[in-house]
């Protein structure tokens, strides 16, 4: 088990991890609105949630959080209670305010091209938020870690096997462009990310 249970002298204490959490979750929901107003999606759980809402009518939340439940146990034998009780405040925050923010916010033009810039700049900065803070917004990558520590299989190989399934899932139910769209949208996010969360740079948690 990797182990984020060790408090030290660059720990964020509860307030600061309770305002990055909301803000983090917040930017997301934001980027998730602007991806579903486009008709898209992403990748891993978040893009699988947004794919079962279009052809279930269900709620983006209740798939969000329901798809996540089994990634708990995961997320506890590979980071602890700690990280566990974070991701799952995160991933709640998460299906909550991605319910809610569509209903403040109606985009009447929005050029795909620029909207999927601007999914991958907000949501990618509200995954470092949360990141930064000793949490995560679930998702297939803590599975993806957890088979890499038990089998050595490379976790960054489960994810792409993942959202190669997801995507040629989401070419049976959307549109060729729009598909093409949301691998775009999701390449800015993992190339955002790449450049930015170094664990060399930032070790706060």
């Amino acid at each position: 088990m990797l182990n984020l249970k060790k408090k030290n002298s660059f720990d964020h204490n509860c307030f600061e991890d309770g305002i990055a959490f909301v803000m983090g979750t917040l930017l997301n929901a934001f980027s998730l609105t602007i991806l579903s107003s486009l008709g898209l999606i992403t990748g891993q759980l978040a893009g699988c949630a947004i794919l079962l809402s279009y052809t279930t009518g269900w709620s983006f939340g209740f798939i969000y959080f329901a798809i996540n439940m089994p990634m708990y146990w995961f997320a506890y034998k590979q980071f602890g209670k700690r990280f566990l009780i974070k991701t799952i405040i995160c991933v709640t925050l998460v299906s909550i305010l991605g319910n809610l923010v569509p209903y403040f916010i109606e985009f009447s033009m929005l050029n795909p091209w620029l909207g999927v810039v601007l999914f991958g700049v907000i949501s990618s900065n509200g995954l470092l938020m949360v990141i930064r803070h000793g949490a995560s917004l679930g998702g297939i990558g803590i599975l993806a870690l957890y088979i890499q520590d038990k089998t050595g299989f490379k976790m960054g190989n489960v994810q792409l096997i993942f959202d190669f399934f997801l995507f040629l899932v989401a070419f049976l139910y959307l549109p060729f462009d729009k598909v093409l769209f949301s691998l775009l949208g999701a390449q800015i996010i993992n190339i955002l990310l790449a450049i930015n969360h170094r664990k060399d740079r930032y070790i706060a948690m």
